[in-house]
């Protein structure tokens, strides 16, 4: 297992060919990427009829929408004149963030066009963990020998990009599917990122006493008059 899943890592690596647009600093709050791969790929979510597997090729990938613990990402034709797909997504941690662009593939048969698990912009610890439909994902689990997320959506529509088609994506149950064909909780699966808390001033329960902070402070004082006194003896 561990010799095929190197050979799955040099696979991607040598699938994949990543460069950003120019403006990728301008357009950094849809995360906007440009993905060149060399052989064809299995992609999630709603689909442009024919286009369940990418063509080797060049793509456009961008966030479309982020509503809680959903993401929404589309995935454009190169000259981005056509959504080839809109796909879910949950939010999904690397230990260690990349200063480059990275998707993450599953494991597949022999012969079969590896199917996207996960994207991660550059820099960024959080990335995009993607939902299949029910079927493919039961298969991807079997075949991958890892959970897999799920939900029931169709697999294609002639306009990927219409608000029906992401309120459905928005609003469909998600779970993931382990390898025995077993359903559980998506959670098992991924973890969301924490919430931000910011803390405006730090302060002492309304139960604790003032009183070791005013016995510290006379103590203080008490050791200053001392070094005051030393110093005035010395001067005389």
């Amino acid at each position: 297992m561990k010799g095929l899943r190197l050979v799955l890592a040099l696979f991607s690596l040598a699938l994949m060919g990543v460069a950003f647009a120019p403006s990728a600093k301008a357009d950094a709050w849809d995360k906007k990427t440009i993905v060149t791969f060399s052989a064809p790929v299995q992609t999630p979510g709603i689909h442009q009829p024919g286009y369940e597997v990418l063509p080797a090729g060049t793509y456009v990938f961008k966030i479309m929408r982020t509503a809680g613990n959903r993401h929404i990402v589309q995935i454009f034709n190169e000259d981005e004149t056509q959504v080839l797909a809109t796909a879910l997504a949950l939010p999904n941690m690397r230990l260690k963030p990349a200063d480059q662009t990275v998707l993450n593939f599953r494991e597949q048969p022999a012969g079969e066009a590896p199917a996207m698990r996960a994207w991660f912009y550059p820099g960024e610890q959080w990335g995009h963990e993607f939902v299949y439909p029910k079927k493919k994902a039961a298969e991807l689990a079997k075949a991958s020998a890892q959970p897999v997320l799920e939900m029931e959506a169709p697999a294609e529509a002639p306009e990927p990009e219409a608000s029906a088609v992401v309120s459905e994506l928005e609003r469909t149950p998600v779970n993931a599917v382990e390898p025995s064909g077993k359903e559980v909780a998506e959670a098992v699966e991924v973890t969301p990122p924490p919430a931000t808390v910011e803390v405006a001033q730090a302060e002492l329960p309304k139960t604790a006493s003032p009183l070791p902070l005013i016995g510290l402070l006379g103590l203080l004082a008490l050791g200053g008059a001392a070094s005051l006194r030393v110093a005035e003896r010395r001067v005389r």
